[in-house]
């Protein structure tokens, strides 16, 4: 079935294939990466672009050497474009549905401890299982996650609970501590360790940028302690390596640290007083519910992040 799209300003007749190919082009930034996702070749979508181009009277690209930059035009196309491909594929994927299986794209994002601590474990447990979904996961700042799913590009942002009000929908699927990491290098830590203690300690943080650094500046605020990093690094997997072979210490949430503590690599620490928390929630927007795939996976992940792990087979 060949679908048409009729643009009342653009006075053409569209084909969603060339609006699929204008996403694809948007959103990787490259003709190469672009065809190799759409499976075709790359003529074959510098022509539909040149096409395209030529029905809407104006460019959407420019070449530049960081690769293909879109034009104004191209970014309002874009904002038109996205819920119309976006509602088809949902279509789709629930008329599939209706067979038992699940197919379809499911984009999610996720702050880098959610990706560190349980992302693989997840994967591995939904991959198998329903093998003609594709998943495509990233990982980001909170902040960016959720202009992403704002814009349609992913499905839900899995982050910390952000301090201020969305007009995205907001879920809070996991509450966890936050626990003094240490190495074996370090020094003993006292049971009775109270955060004040905190600003004595050699410490190595994420930058303002990390929406986990908020957290933390949050809780010294509430307490009245000054807390003075000695290195920032925003990396969560090179902050693990550098305490691990160091006498550097740091605040990280149990579910980005869990395999290191079982393994015996690392020690965490709580709190005697205040305990430190955190909220983990999943942001959709309400005007573009989760597709089955899309539910499915988030279910798997949440199920990981309480640490119940896997259903056991029956």
């Amino acid at each position: 079935m060949m679908l048409r799209i009729r643009l009342s300003d653009a006075s053409a007749t569209m084909e969603f294939r060339q609006i699929q190919y204008f996403i694809s082009l948007y959103e990787d930034g490259s003709v190469t990466r672009a065809a190799r996702r759409l499976h075709i070749v790359q003529s074959a979508l510098s022509m539909q672009m040149a096409k395209l181009e030529a029905e809407v009277g104006q460019p959407l690209f420019m070449r530049t050497p960081q690769g293909m930059q879109p034009t104004p035009e191209g970014r309002r196309l874009y904002r038109l474009f996205l819920p119309v491909v976006t509602g088809f594929q949902r279509a789709r994927e629930q008329v599939v549905e209706a067979t038992g299986e699940l197919s379809g794209e499911v984009r999610f994002g996720m702050i880098a401890t959610i990706a560190q601590g349980v992302l693989v474990d997840a994967i591995m447990e939904f991959s198998p299982a329903h093998p003609k979904v594709e998943l495509s996961m990233t990982d980001g700042f909170s902040g960016d996650l959720i202009d992403a799913v704002a814009l349609g590009q992913l499905d839900a942002a899995v982050i910390n609970k952000p301090r201020r009000a969305l007009t995205l929908r907001s879920e809070t699927i996991a509450e966890e501590d936050l626990l003094l990491v240490t190495g074996p290098a370090h020094a003993d830590v006292p049971a009775s360790l109270g955060f004040s203690g905190m600003s004595a300690l050699k410490l190595v943080f994420p930058t303002r940028r990390h929406g986990l650094r908020g957290i933390i500046e949050s809780f010294a605020e509430a307490e009245d302690v000054t807390l003075s990093p000695s290195l920032e690094i925003d990396s969560i997997s090179a902050i693990l390596k550098l305490v691990s072979e160091s006498d550097f210490c740091t605040l990280l949430p149990h579910v980005a640290v869990r395999g290191q503590l079982e393994r015996a690599e690392l020690k965490g620490h709580r709190f005697a007083s205040p305990r430190l928390r955190r909220q983990i929630v999943a942001v959709t927007d309400p005007r573009r519910p989760l597709s089955p795939a899309a539910a499915a996976f988030l279910l798997v992940l949440r199920r990981h992040l309480v640490g119940l792990g896997p259903v056991p087979p029956r």
